[in-house]
């Protein structure tokens, strides 16, 4: 019999806690479900009131991945869901996850969690700018860190505050918390910011995705600031030959990396992580961190 486990006084069906996802390192699926229910705190608050894109990996990253919007079937009647149209159906709507009997129902599904750079009920008004750092090899997330770095006082030049986290793959992202903006203007804003970051470090960026042109250097991807995109959000595992997880660095870590493990993240070291330095990605939430594009920016 699948065990039931009380959630905050919902019953949750967890099923399959010795199965092994990651084959390379051993981690089960109920280690997967431990370290949610351990960072539960901080990720909830960058997920809360977000809806959320599901990347599934019910069998590990070697089995079959497979990307879902809507609300997965025999999805609990207490899941929050909202409305989210799109142009193939004007009354479709995804999950939310709420709280942490959500988080474990969702976690046992084995996913990773993504999210779109708006918040539930206001679709297409950003209230963060998102830059991913894609290295093309040889380069790897050492070249991320130099774009990173340029890219932070370049925002800060504009009065934007940009925050790190690596992808839990072999790039980085940037986070800029915003006063609510239409999403095509910090489209508008990010590409431009990727054109001038690929005339001022030409070794070293691109802004377009041209294969024949990617070796060596790092993409500036700003396309996942479009509404109809989503993230990795942070703390969340990621389906790789490890546990890899999406983790918030600082910008010492940032300008101190040398090699590539120096920016690799595994789950069992976030919750160290955490009682160290706290949610690196905090201040996204608190909305006296955020400000305007400059004027300029977008149409």
């Amino acid at each position: 019999m699948t065990p039931i486990t009380m959630v905050e006084g919902r019953r949750i069906p967890l099923s399959n806690l010795d199965k092994v996802l990651y084959p390379e390192t051993g981690f089960t699926k109920g280690e997967v479900l431990h370290y949610y229910a351990t960072v539960a705190g901080s990720l909830l608050a960058h997920i809360h009131n977000r809806p959320v894109s599901f990347l599934r990996y019910p069998d590990g990253p070697d089995g079959q991945l497979f990307f879902t919007k809507n609300p997965p079937p025999g999805t609990p009647a207490w899941v929050k869901t909202t409305p989210v149209p799109r142009s193939e159906d004007l009354s479709a709507e995804q999950v939310v996850i709420a709280d942490l009997p959500s988080l474990m129902w969702a976690a046992n599904l084995v996913v990773e969690f993504h999210t779109p750079q708006w918040p539930a009920g206001s679709p297409a008004v950003a209230d963060r700018l998102i830059i991913d750092l894609d290295p093309g090899a040889p380069a790897t997330v050492v070249e991320c860190c130099a774009v990173a770095l340029w890219l932070r006082e370049r925002l800060a030049a504009d009065g934007l505050y940009a925050y790190a986290k690596t992808s839990g793959s072999k790039g980085m992202h940037l986070a800029v918390p915003l006063e609510p903006t239409p999403s095509d203007r910090v489209s508008a804003y990010a590409k431009a910011l990727a054109q001038e970051a690929e005339r001022e470090l030409p070794d070293l960026v691109l802004h377009r995705m041209a294969k024949a042109l990617r070796p060596g250097k790092v993409f500036v991807d700003h396309s996942q600031n479009a509404a109809a995109k989503t993230t990795a959000a942070p703390y969340t595992l990621r389906a790789r030959a490890r546990q890899t997880v999406s983790a918030p660095v600082s910008w010492e870590e940032v300008g101190a990396c040398h090699t590539p493990s120096d920016l690799v993240f595994l789950a069992d070291d976030i919750p160290p992580r955490l009682e160290r330095d706290g949610d690196l990605f905090g201040p996204l939430t608190d909305p006296d961190r955020a400000h305007r594009l400059p004027k300029k920016a977008g149409p």
